[in-house]
């Protein structure tokens, strides 16, 4: 009887594994099915897409485009859906960003008709372009590149008239800024290290004129940041007083028209030197114990001045 049962529970399961089965198939096909004719309804249309590799001011030209179908439900926006539209009356063409093998070619990565690879074209708005002289170590050792964020350093001499003497401070002058260009070179989708004289920055007005003003009374540095850090709302200003490990305690504040240098307290580690006094030479002296009548001599030690 107990086996009997069990027959008759395994096949009930297996009964409704089946239906389970099938009616996952149905409602999978169904959605299937819909979507097809949703696609089937909207139907697809031509769009021009990269047949070789474009990168940073290529020209766009007939042989570079191939037209293939794209759904119309997941078009992107900027699309071109004919040679024409793209080189109207055989304009020209540069792209301003790189684009890859059968991506779409967007209006957003091109200049305009007839236009050439011009930095203009990929300012944001009311921003500006700043160009900067930098080396090999001022520009991080060719590792900032064309779409990098940078911070700018500004190191100069102040002080030297009036009884002052001059000090040496490094000031943080701008934050996060974007690199749009290396020398002539603004392909953000190079990843070489390229060592060039001239960094392109994108700046606001403001900025372009502390930029102007900061190259010629001091020297300009780059410190090559992560784009997802923060700015900080707080930046110090370092002098020769703190060039020593650990050694930072907050720098200069204003006080007028020249700064006065705050030293740095000592480090909780730091205890004073104790030097320990030599004693003095050690000389005897006699001296006699009466007992009765009885007398005895006794050498005693002393210090000096004692």
């Amino acid at each position: 009887m107990p086996q009997r049962r069990s027959l008759v529970v395994l096949f009930l399961a297996l009964v409704m594994g089946v239906a389970a089965v099938f009616v996952a198939n149905a409602f999978l096909g169904g959605v299937q099915e819909q979507q097809e004719q949703q696609a089937a309804q909207l139907g697809t249309v031509k769009i021009a897409v990269a047949s070789v590799p474009l990168e940073y001011g290529s020209e766009i030209t007939p042989e570079k485009v191939r037209m293939v179908d794209w759904p119309r439900a997941s078009l992107p926006q900027g699309v071109f859906n004919s040679l024409p539209q793209l080189l109207p009356m055989g304009k020209s063409r540069v792209a301003l960003r790189p684009i890859a093998v059968n991506e779409p070619i967007l209006a957003s990565k091109l200049s305009g008709e007839g236009g050439r690879a011009a930095i203009s074209a990929v300012l944001r708005p009311d921003m500006r372009a700043a160009a900067v002289r930098v080396n090999d170590v001022a520009g991080v050792a060719g590792f900032v590149l064309p779409g990098d964020m940078v911070d700018i350093l500004v190191t100069r001499t102040l002080g030297g008239t009036d009884g002052i003497a001059a000090q040496q401070i490094t000031d943080v002058l701008l934050q996060k800024v974007r690199v749009i260009a290396i020398d002539q070179n603004a392909n953000d989708g190079k990843s070489d290290p390229q060592v060039g004289k001239t960094a392109t920055l994108e700046v606001s007005q403001v900025d372009a004129q502390k930029l102007a003003l900061a190259q010629q009374v001091g020297s300009l540095s780059l410190a090559l940041r992560n784009v997802s850090d923060q700015t900080n709302p707080v930046v110090q200003t370092v002098g020769l007083e703190d060039l020593r490990d650990g050694a930072y305690g907050g720098g200069f504040t204003s006080t007028g028209p020249a700064y006065t240098p705050q030293f740095s307290p000592p480090s909780a580690a730091w205890q004073p030197v104790v030097r320990r006094q030599r004693p003095a030479p050690k000389t005897t002296t006699t001296v006699q114990i009466v007992r009765g009548t009885a007398g005895s001599n006794y050498e005693v030690g002393r210090y000096a001045g004692n």
